[in-house]
């Protein structure tokens, strides 16, 4: 068996920093990476991407809400298109500085409120999805597991691929938790090390307040903004790969 292993990164911005990007670089195989809306600047973007070309770590464009002082986990009201153009424009700054860096974008991750929105928004998840496709038919999207995001991207016929959040909570309708509520993020690297590897085994993801539901993985994802995020990668890598999971992208680096 072989999975992907992504995490959010370049989530700094100017003198600011945040998570430790370098660290979790030697443990990921694919780099969603902050362009501009709820975190990152220039200078970030092209320090992440240079530390991902030297690991042979994949990228992927990370936009979200252009929403810095809440980190882009509050929806700000936006018609569709303009969601679409938010994301073009950021998809687009990241396209640019790989160029600089010397690696190419290969997919689309949606951040935080937005990419909870499009999961569950049909509207905006064509919106986002069409986008994509119109600025590079060959750019993927990674959608959470059995969400709108997916289902509009095989309607586009868009590539996508579907993920699953080692360190965080899901309702039963494979909604994340929102944050807000509690055993919405876990933090204990064991216990969702042994979550992960039992979902791996079922196929079914235990939920909060129902029976564990059904998800397809092509990737694992692991926050890169807290200061456990290293451990938690190290253990769930390890974890993985003791038992037999070959660690690559779901996407050749280019």
């Amino acid at each position: 068996m072989h999975l992907d292993l992504n995490a959010d990164l370049g989530e700094a911005y100017g003198p600011w920093t945040l998570g430790d990007d370098a660290a979790m670089l030697a443990c990921v195989t694919s780099a969603n990476t902050a362009c501009g809306g709820h975190a990152g600047d220039p200078e970030t973007m092209y320090r992440t991407l240079r530390l991902a070309a030297e690991h042979g770590v994949t990228v992927g464009a990370h936009p979200g809400y252009a929403d810095r002082a809440g980190f882009g986990r509050r929806v700000i009201p936006m018609a569709p298109p303009e969601i679409g153009r938010m994301v073009a424009a950021q998809v687009g700054a990241l396209v640019a500085m790989a160029r600089l860096a010397g690696t190419a974008v290969a997919y689309v991750k949606l951040h935080g409120a937005l990419a909870n929105l499009a999961a569950a928004d049909r509207v905006v998840a064509d919106a986002v999805v069409s986008v994509v496709q119109r600025l590079d038919p060959a750019l993927a999207v990674l959608a959470i597991s059995g969400t709108e995001v997916e289902h509009a991207a095989r309607a586009h016929g868009v590539a996508v691929f579907s993920e699953v959040f080692a360190d965080r909570a899901y309702l039963p309708s494979g909604q994340l938790v929102p944050r807000q509520q509690a055993g919405a993020v876990l933090h204990d690297a064991d216990a969702a090390a042994q979550r992960l590897l039992r979902y791996l085994k079922t196929g079914r993801m235990p939920v909060l307040g129902g029976e564990p539901i059904p998800l397809r993985a092509d990737s694992v994802c692991v926050h890169g903004d807290h200061p456990a995020s290293v451990a938690m990668a190290r253990e769930i890598r390890r974890r993985l790969t003791a038992e037999g999971v070959t660690l690559r992208s779901f996407l050749p680096r280019t």
